[in-house]
C-alpha cells in the first residue's frame, strides 16, 4: 500500500513538472488616436490588432490560424496580448514575439490620425501549448 502511495505521488511530481508552459513575456507601446477611445474604439483597435497579428503569423510562419490561440485582454490604459502554438510547432518563440511586436507598431501607424494620441502598454505573452 505505502509503495502504492508513493508511486502516485512520484507520478503527480513528474506530471506536474513536464506540464508547464514556456513563456516569453515583452512590453511594447501602442499609440493611436485619443478620439478612437472616447468613441468605443478600443474594440475596434483590439479586433485590428488581433487580425493582424493572425495574418502576420499564418503569412511567415507555417502555423495554420486554427492552431493559433489569441487573447487580447485589458482596457484604455494597458493591454495584454497572450499568443500560443503548439509545442510541436518548430517555430522559434523570439520569431513569434517579433511579428506580435511588429504587428503592433503596423496597427499604431495606421491609428494615429489625429493630433491627440493615446499611448497604451502592451504586454506581450507567448506560450506554447
Amino acid at each position: 500500500m505505502k509503495k502504492a502511495i508513493i508511486g502516485i505521488v512520484l507520478c503527480s511530481i513528474l506530471l506536474i513538472g513536464c506540464n508547464t508552459t514556456e513563456v516569453l513575456e515583452s512590453e511594447q507601446e501602442l499609440v493611436f488616436s485619443q478620439g478612437n477611445v472616447e468613441n468605443d474604439g478600443i474594440s475596434n483597435l483590439i479586433s485590428e490588432l488581433k487580425n493582424e497579428i493572425i495574418v502576420s503569423i499564418t503569412e511567415q510562419t507555417e502555423l495554420e490560424s486554427d492552431s493559433l490561440t489569441i487573447m487580447i485582454d485589458g482596457g484604455t490604459d494597458e493591454l495584454t496580448v497572450s499568443v500560443g502554438s503548439p509545442k510541436d510547432a518548430k517555430i522559434d518563440d523570439t520569431l513569434i514575439q517579433q511579428i506580435v511586436e511588429d504587428s503592433i507598431k503596423n496597427v499604431s501607424e495606421t491609428n494615429t490620425v489625429t493630433t491627440s494620441e493615446k499611448k497604451i502598454k502592451v504586454k506581450i505573452k507567448i506560450e506554447k501549448y
